[in-house]
């Protein structure tokens, strides 16, 4: 099951800053190049485009809550 995505509001405006889709968001998380945990959150990384976008999320039991892309 495929669970949904939820933005925190810095995350839609730092998406909106860097012109970052939620469909890159999606290839992200379904294909990182890279992922760390950092206790209750994860970072991951990769490369679209020629461009390397990050995330940092945080998975709940329903949900994944995207806090911030850089």
């Amino acid at each position: 099951m495929r669970k949904r995505i939820k933005y925190s509001l810095h995350a839609e405006k730092r998406m909106i800053e860097r012109g970052i889709s939620e469909e890159q968001i999606k290839q992200i998380l379904e294909g990182p190049d890279f992922v760390k945990s950092e206790g209750s959150k994860r970072r991951a990384e990769k490369a679209i485009d020629e461009r390397k976008i990050r995330i940092v999320y945080i998975e709940e039991e329903n949900y994944i809550k995207i806090v911030t892309v850089f």
